[in-house]
Parts: structure tokens; C-alpha cells; sequence
């Protein structure tokens, strides 16, 4: 006779997103995908390296490819979920449940808004039992592409390197650049000298030499163009 904590909080979930991970929250979907951003992404592979996970069949918004999917679109995703003691579990209904989430969105939303929306869902959806808390955020930014500063970032790497530039418009992780791109208002480029298989922040953490010479090229042909070639603004 008492409500199972988490088989609330399980259907909580579910009301998020469906079986298939498409976002069920009509607050957090993007209007849709700028074509510069869409151009910029179909350029970009994802999945192609040797130690990257086998992409799943059927998974995340219809209609869009694994790169517009991870670059271009918003998701809510399960952390962790708990309820009762899995390491000493009892015959008993467990009164309480918990869930870490972690919501992945683009430039286009507001991040103040993401826990309110998801209360409203979820209290429209008949789970006004289900508390929702936030343990902080970070705005998203993101330059368009044709940006004349990233234009002129792209073809100066491509210069120094003899190979095509990709560009990815979205900067994944927690970094404050909200800081730089919307108090100063300065256009930020960001250039990873690294690799999908690096580890990053895992015990085993490492950069490769030939990584890291070329990011050596790859900054001085910068600071050498930044001094003798034209620029897009003035100094």
C-alpha cells in the first residue's frame, strides 16, 4: 500500500526521454539546426577511431546524423540511479530514490532554465512527488563557422598543416567561456592538441610527440600570421 520510490523515480526518468533516448521535454528541444552549424558538423566523423565505442543503432533524435546528434542537439542523461542499499538489499519498499542527471545543450538554451522546465514536465506529467535540484551550471557558447576570425583560424591551420581543417562549433566540457565570449564579448576559438584516446583526466593521461610538435607548428604558424599576414579586424 505504499508508493515504491523507485519505481517513481524509473517512470520520472522515462517521462524525460523515451526508450530510445529522444528528449520528451518540449522546453529543451532546439528550434532546429542553423545550416552553418549543420554544414560544419556533416564535415566531422564520428565514431571512425580505433578506441572509440560502437555507436548505438536507433539512439537519440530521428532525422539527424551521429554528428549533428552529438554536436548540435540537447540531451538529459542518467548519471546514476539508486534506491534502497544495492550492497545489502532488504524485503522492504524503499521510501526514497535518487538520480544524478546531467543535461548536454547548445548554445541556443538557457541554462537557468533547464531545472524549471524539467520540474513543469514533470509535475504536467503527475510526478509533483519528484524533487528536482541543481548543482550548478555554465552557459554554452558557440561561433558561427563563418565567423571572418574563424575562417581565418581555419585557413591558417590548414597553411601550416597541408591538411583540411575541421571545425567543430561546439566546445564540449565545463569551461567558462561564457567569460570571455559574452562579458568581453571577444570571438573565441579554442584548438585541441590532442586526441580521442588520450585519457583525458584518467590515471593513464597522456599526449603523443607527434601531437604535440604539430600543435608547436600549428601555434607559431598563428603567431606568425597574426604579426605579417592580414587579419579580419583591425589591431
Amino acid at each position: 500500500m505504499l508508493a515504491n520510490a523507485g519505481h517513481r523515480l524509473a517512470h520520472a526518468l522515462a517521462h524525460l526521454s523515451d526508450a530510445h533516448g529522444v528528449l520528451q521535454v518540449p522546453e529543451l528541444r532546439p528550434t532546429g539546426i542553423p545550416e552553418s552549424i549543420r554544414e560544419a558538423v556533416d564535415r566531422l566523423t564520428v565514431g571512425a577511431d580505433p578506441s572509440a565505442p560502437v555507436l548505438s543503432e536507433c539512439w537519440g533524435e530521428p532525422g539527424l546524423s551521429p554528428a549533428e546528434r552529438l554536436f548540435a542537439w540537447n540531451t538529459v542523461e542518467v548519471l546514476d540511479f539508486l534506491c534502497g542499499d544495492p550492497d545489502a538489499p532488504v524485503g522492504a519498499i524503499p521510501g526514497r530514490a535518487h538520480a544524478d542527471l546531467q543535461a548536454r545543450f547548445v548554445a541556443s538554451i538557457d541554462p537557468s532554465e533547464i531545472v524549471p522546465a524539467i520540474s513543469r514536465h514533470l509535475d504536467a506529467g503527475g510526478f509533483s512527488d519528484v524533487s528536482v535540484t541543481e548543482r550548478g551550471h555554465m552557459a554554452a557558447t558557440r561561433m558561427d563557422p563563418g565567423h571572418p576570425w574563424a575562417v581565418w583560424v581555419r585557413d591558417s591551420v590548414s597553411a601550416t598543416t597541408g591538411q583540411d581543417t575541421m571545425v567543430i562549433p561546439n566546445l564540449a566540457g565545463t569551461i567558462p567561456n561564457e567569460s570571455f565570449a559574452e562579458v568581453l564579448g571577444m570571438p573565441t576559438i579554442w584548438l585541441p592538441h590532442s586526441y580521442p584516446g588520450c585519457a583525458q583526466h584518467a590515471p593513464d593521461e597522456h599526449a603523443l610527440a607527434s601531437l604535440s610538435r604539430q600543435a608547436m607548428e600549428i601555434m607559431a604558424g598563428l603567431y606568425w600570421d597574426l604579426g605579417h599576414g592580414e587579419i579580419p579586424v583591425e589591431r
